[in-house]
């Protein structure tokens, strides 16, 4: 059996792993070796749709209605049409993972290059690591409170609470790749059996007929700007996955089917993320939910629900907190260790994951991470970069028609200004149609309307930008080095 042809200066994942769950993943941020593969598409559907069956998606779909004065109907219109334009870039990343055999901040270094990818690094380590960990285990720990006070237990104190949900999600996802997956595997049916007949009680007493509501918190768009908002609160949510989605499929055998590998991801996020948020939707309209600042959201939740249900609900909460912020301390670690920070330490990968469950912790200590507080201006801060990272990210692809040698993602040599000027860019040209609690821009500030498309603009101006900076004509350096060795290989 010929030996697999692998770039010189490309770091290989040291130790064997294989497909052992309860091994701990070594390693960090290297390439995959074919011997080390692994997988088939079939699994990223669970692994992408446990991680949505949390509360923090539902919330997704409340804050339409309850902050913007949504109605129903154009809600669950703008819910379905922004989760679907983040599931169907999530699908297309995940296929990167088999094709290259690299992280999706790995993969990203081929238009970055290793200096301008520090920046998405850097963000996407903060905003996972201490953002989404902190988000969510904050929605756990309120379960768990709610729980014991269900069942007549006595209710721990928060700081217990986010603990005890911290430590279980830190011990998975510190064993690494393998059991993250399994996790998500084992627990897929009891989430999707919980929520799904938690949004059978929450549809039978939703009050469909709610239309815009006037005298909502910021109604000042109207129906227009509520709906818009309602497109891009969806979006939001589920783009903020994709610059994971290449992490949980690096494993899989470089001859994975990619459409089948695009279609279990997107789906994955697709289908769960559209029925929680729909079902927020409908949960924002139950006669006897309340929404103001001193309401534990998660409370709400179970309301319309019979009372064992409810029980089991915030379980299904709690667990569902765990499942979404295994992936977040796992990408998190990972996104560190694309700063080029060397640890020469054979679980550096793991030991991160540690280190961002304590900042997660932190965070969700000051009070300022539930659903509730500044989880929409969290959102949208997370899109308003994200989306010129993907942008600048898939049309390189494209340019590149995929080619890219093995070498450029590990090249420190390697510059990609163009890029990183491009992403500046978009994120500079949206800033005048930010639309947030923290700030509005000049754009909603007088024709509120326009809700918030910054990540349409955001879109745009990269994408332009970009293709007038990076010239079509002939093969870049990574693109003749693929080719090249594609000829050789052949």
């Amino acid at each position: 059996m010929a030996a697999e042809p692998i770039d010189p200066g490309v770091p290989i994942r040291e130790g064997e792993y294989g497909d052992r769950v309860v091994s701990i993943e070594p390693g960090g941020v290297e390439y995959i070796a074919d011997a080390e593969r692994h997988g088939r598409p079939a699994q990223l559907f669970w692994t992408w749709t446990s991680p949505n069956f949390e509360f923090a998606t539902v919330y997704v779909g409340v804050l339409p209605i309850v902050t913007f004065g949504g109605a129903f109907w154009p809600t669950v219109l703008g819910l379905l049409l922004g989760t679907a334009l983040g599931s169907v870039t999530h699908g297309l990343l995940s296929t990167f993972g088999p094709r290259f055999g690299v992280a999706q901040l790995i993969q990203s270094r081929g238009a970055f290059g290793f200096i301008g990818n520090l920046l998405p690094a850097f963000l996407n380590a903060v905003t996972s690591g201490a953002g989404w960990v902190a988000v969510n285990s904050v929605s756990g720990a309120f379960a768990i409170q709610t729980f014991c006070t269900q069942v007549g237990w006595n209710v721990p104190p928060f700081w217990l609470a986010l603990l005890i949900v911290i430590l279980i999600e830190v011990s998975i996802a510190f064993i690494g790749y393998n059991m993250v997956h399994q996790f998500e595997r084992v627990i897929f049916p009891f989430l999707a059996l919980v929520f799904g007949t938690c949004c059978l009680y929450i549809f039978a007493n939703t009050n469909a007929a709610v239309g815009f509501n006037a005298k909502a918190p910021v109604a000042f768009g109207g129906p227009v700007g509520a709906f818009i908002l309602a497109v891009f609160l969806a979006y939001a949510y589920a783009v903020s996955w994709n610059v994971y989605a290449a992490d949980y499929s690096r494993y899989m055998p470089a001859r994975t089917n990619p459409a089948r590998v695009a279609i279990a991801a997107g789906l994955g996020i697709f289908l769960s993320c559209a029925l929680l948020e729909v079902a927020g939707a409908g949960l924002a309209t139950v006669a006897g939910t309340s929404w103001g600042p001193t309401d534990v959201p998660t409370s709400q939740f179970v309301k319309p629900l019979p009372e064992v249900l409810g029980i089991i609900a915030t379980v299904a909460i709690a667990v569902g907190a765990i499942a979404a912020n295994v992936l977040n301390l796992y990408s998190a670690a990972m996104s560190f260790l694309t700063l080029g920070i060397r640890l020469t330490l054979r679980r550096r990968r793991a030991i991160v994951a540690v280190l961002f469950g304590a900042v997660g912790y932190a965070v969700g200590l000051t009070g300022n991470a539930a659903p509730g507080s500044k989880y929409e201006a969290f959102l949208f801060f997370n899109t308003y970069w994200i989306v010129p990272f993907i942008t600048v990210v898939l049309v390189d692809y494209a340019l590149r028609r995929g080619r890219y040698a093995q070498r450029v993602f590990f090249d420190t040599a390697h510059r990609g200004w163009k890029a990183l000027a491009a992403m500046v860019a978009g994120i500079v040209a949206s800033f005048p149609f930010w639309n947030q609690s923290l700030f509005v821009g000049v754009v909603p500030s007088n024709v509120p309307a326009f809700g918030d498309i910054s990540f349409i603009v955001g879109f745009v101006v990269t994408g332009v930008v970009y293709v007038a900076l990076r010239p079509t004509a002939g093969a870049a350096p990574a693109d003749a080095a693929a080719a090249t060795g594609a000829a050789a290989a052949g």
